[in-house]
This record gives C-alpha cells, structure tokens and sequence, in this order.
C-alpha cells in the first residue's frame, strides 16, 4: 500500500517539474526571440510612419530608391530607382533607410 502512496507521489512532483520547465522554457523564448522581434517591429513601424520625401531607402524586395512621393490615402510610396524611372509599392514594403547604414557611400 505505501509503495502505491510513493509511486502517486513521485508522479506529482513529477508532472510539478514539467510544468515548471514548460513555464522555463516559454519565458526564455519570450526574452531571447519574441520580444526583440517586437521592438523590431515597432522600429520598423515607426520609420514608415515617419517617411519623408527624398529619403534613400530599401524595399522588402531589394530594390533601392529614393522616395519621390507619398499618398497616404491609398498607403502608397513612389520610388525612383533610376533617371526616368518611378515606381509605386506600398508604404510597409519599405524597411530600411539607406542613409543610416554602413554600405552608404
């Protein structure tokens, strides 16, 4: 009868660790991935926001270009990415500002 008592027993503080290492785990995904993706996110979001005419700037694509114009209405960016050549891509395609990076001559 006490040896079914201890197996019970062993078998609840067992189930008490795996919980406790499921609870580790997450916190420790959230702190290392999760939440500096978020502040990513949020920078990324706050540079289109404040997107001015004539920045130099990349696409999600690739495609360097100067910013030509903006229309808020329809969410919309226009770049020129070389002598008489202007195209329109929406404003959340735009991630990076190439003036602030090292590659910029």
């Amino acid at each position: 009868m006490t040896s079914i008592i201890l197996a019970a027993q062993a078998a609840q503080g067992s189930g008490m660790s795996m919980i406790l290492m499921m609870v580790a785990i997450f916190a420790i995904m959230y702190f290392f991935m999760i939440k500096p993706q978020q502040k990513k996110q949020k920078a990324i979001q706050k540079f289109q926001n404040e997107l001015q005419e004539g920045a130099q700037v990349v696409t999600s694509g690739g495609i360097y270009g100067t910013v030509k114009s903006i229309d808020l209405t329809k969410n919309t960016v226009e770049l020129k990415i070389a002598r008489d050549v202007v195209i329109t891509v929406d404003k959340s395609c735009i991630f990076q500002d190439m003036a602030n990076t090292p590659l910029q001559k």
